[in-house]
């Protein structure tokens, strides 16, 4: 079990992400606090797990593009990963993709509200949940029973989108968003997919 627990935690991109939030975490939430600091960092979180879903539903679930390049890339980002569920090589989102795309939404941020603190702190929470999120995906596809109930819910349908139907059960941090958008479902009511391991072959 401290196999398991150290596959994660010691993930080269795992400790890269963790290494940037304790930076930012420092120098917005503790050196920089204010209610308003802690109130941005908290929306970061909460955005994160909105783009989480949107991200997994629109864009990692694109039907397979023509150009080669592209399809190559949403190979290695996302359609291995549900051909080869367990392979621990595919399971994590590799920083060269995540820290480009946080850092783009502190931009947006920042030329919104033109405040660096304020950024930092938004980003810093965005760095939290996608920790959270790549947890909460490791230990769905890992031999790890979750203590909570609804720990143990989100793994469910996690495994579900894998091996049910892959056009619902996007979230993998939260099921809020799938719930707001109607991909929460009961799994008596989907129907078995034929392509939930081949993202590639969807018409």
């Amino acid at each position: 079990m401290k196999g398991l627990y150290r596959d994660f935690f010691l993930h080269f991109d795992v400790l890269v992400m963790a290494i940037i939030f304790g930076i930012g975490f420092v120098y917005s939430v503790i050196f920089n606090f204010s209610w308003i600091v802690l109130l941005v960092f908290v929306a970061g979180l909460i955005f994160f797990m909105f783009s989480e879903y949107v991200t997994h539903r629109f864009f990692f679930h694109l039907k397979a593009p023509k150009n080669k390049l592209f399809l190559k890339f949403l190979k290695r980002i996302h359609y291995d990963h549900h051909t080869y569920p367990d392979d621990l090589k595919l399971l994590f989102l590799p920083i060269w993709y995540s820290i480009p795309n946080l850092g783009a939404l502190s931009v947006i941020f920042y030329l919104i509200f033109q405040d660096f603190v304020l950024t930092s702190s938004f980003g810093t929470g965005l760095v939290l949940m996608l920790l959270g999120y790549e947890w909460k995906h490791y230990v769905a596809h890992r031999p790890i029973k979750p203590k909570t109930k609804m720990g143990r819910h989100i793994k469910k349908l996690h495994i579900l989108h894998h091996f049910k139907n892959e056009n619902f059960w996007y979230g993998v941090s939260t099921p809020i968003f799938d719930g707001l958008f109607g991909t929460l479902k009961d799994e008596k009511e989907v129907v078995t997919s034929q392509t939930a391991k081949a993202l590639e072959e969807r018409m």
